[in-house]
């Protein structure tokens, strides 16, 4: 997921993948129970009327398209958006047709700070803020699962970079 393993230098190794929370699926698997609802609803209860198998027609390619925009498209976005933490670097991929990485090398990293709202912490997940001297600068990561455990990988990663060993798995 994310960083195919023909990708990485050698030495470098896979400490954490992981995609954003599931958290962000809600809002979609609601949207797909209350279309499938309402269409079933609609197709159901039709009265009979000369134009009736247009209306049906109509109605489920509204449907669909609801369908497509509303749930199948975020969950697209959710499961082509990867997080890689590496010995060398993090990388976000993102994209469904049109893919972006970046990579942040962990000697350039500056600072990492995590957020979480009441919500998040009932979920796990929270705001992981990775600030480093390339490019970007400030990269902003929401709805990270786990985010005190990938926030203590991303330290030791980055101590074990400014160091020059890294660490076995489990920071052992």
């Amino acid at each position: 997921m994310g960083l195919p393993d023909h990708h990485m230098t050698e030495g470098e190794r896979r400490i954490r993948s992981f995609h954003p929370h599931w958290k962000r699926l809600i809002g979609p698997f609601l949207a797909l129970i209350l279309i499938i609802v309402g269409s079933g609803a609609a197709l159901f209860l039709m009265p009979d009327f000369e134009y009736r198998s247009y209306a049906l027609i109509a109605v489920a390619v509204v449907a669909v398209g609801l369908l497509t925009v509303w749930s199948f498209i975020p969950y697209l976005r959710w499961k082509n958006t990867s997080y890689v933490l590496t010995s060398h670097r993090f990388t976000i991929g993102t994209g469904v047709l049109n893919t972006s990485v970046d990579d942040i090398p962990m000697t350039k990293v500056n600072t990492v700070s995590a957020d979480q709202t009441l919500m998040e912490r009932f979920f796990g997940c929270g705001t992981l803020v990775v600030e480093s001297a390339g490019d970007h600068g400030r990269i902003t990561l929401r709805d990270i699962p786990r985010i005190q455990e990938v926030r203590a990988e991303l330290f030791r990663a980055i101590d074990d970079a400014a160091d020059g060993e890294p660490s076995e798995p489990g920071g052992r």
